[in-house]
């Protein structure tokens, strides 16, 4: 487990926060001390987190945590609310540093991190922070290169990503609704057709009932032609034996010619005058 790891486990996850952030760091000057301490527990590490309570509101804080030679364990020190910062400076815009000034209302430190990339690091996700959860008294970043307020934050980057995938999500959302939509439709009208069929449908067997038409099933040998689509459905529709004409039959009688045929199914015809 790495040293950030343990701190997040032992200093912040007791105490239901998040750690966001970590760098390691070293005074650029010796702190003065007015007196001969004695007793002191010798070399240490030192380490400034950045961190934000689980529970809302949220509030976010900066850490000061050492680990002291010979021991495994990580001990919270100086603490302060992120509200508390006034400024963050970067010491030198123009090229790779690793020399920063952190300035609070009642404290100055003047640290040097282990890196140059890992004290960016670090800023890029003060920054962001700051942006964050400091809606009216933001710390004035000075001396800071571009790529830690912007541009090629690693932070902006992944924002921009998320929201390009959340933007093409909602495209492809938008167009299926679309089809979705037009199908709707066409199923409607196709709705509205079969209804409308089956009502003429329905209003063709009552005229023909009600003029005493008797459905015929047998139209002799010959075979039947396609009816038209307004008589496909009456059971009164037969193919004339004679003139092969389709028609609605009553009796043997068939109304699509001048003439009538007279007849029967599977016997002779002959034409009456």
């Amino acid at each position: 487990m790495s040293a950030k790891s343990a701190i997040s486990k032992e200093i912040f996850a007791p105490l239901d926060e998040r750690m966001l952030g970590a760098v390691q760091v070293k005074r650029r000057t010796k702190k003065k001390i007015p007196f001969l301490a004695t007793g002191g527990q010798g070399e240490y590490l030192t380490y400034i987190c950045l961190s934000v309570t689980n529970k809302k509101p949220t509030q976010a804080s900066i850490t000061k945590v050492k680990q002291f030679e010979g021991s495994t364990s990580f001990v919270r020190r100086s603490q302060w609310m992120l509200e508390q910062l006034r400024q963050v400076n970067g010491i030198d815009p123009n090229r790779d540093s690793a020399e920063f000034d952190l300035l609070f209302e009642n404290a100055f430190d003047q640290w040097v991190a282990s890196t140059a990339s890992e004290k960016c690091t670090f800023f890029q996700i003060l920054h962001h922070t700051c942006q964050r959860y400091l809606p009216d008294r933001k710390p004035e970043f000075i001396n800071c290169q571009s790529k830690i307020m912007g541009g090629n934050s690693i932070l902006h980057s992944a924002a921009d990503s998320v929201t390009s995938a959340v933007q093409k999500a909602s495209q492809a959302l938008n167009e299926r609704g679309e089809r979705l939509g037009r199908a709707e439709e066409k199923t409607e009208d196709m709705k509205n057709s079969a209804q409308q069929f089956a009502e003429t449908a329905h209003k063709l067997r009552l005229a023909g009932l009600s003029q005493g038409l008797t459905p015929r099933t047998d139209c002799g040998s010959e075979p039947q032609r396609m009816l038209p689509a307004f008589l496909s459905c009456s059971p009164f529709a037969q193919t004339c034996l004679l003139c092969h004409q389709l028609s609605v039959v009553r009796g043997s009688y068939c109304t699509l010619t001048s003439g009538a045929h007279v007849g029967s199914p599977g016997g002779d015809l002959a034409r009456s005058g």
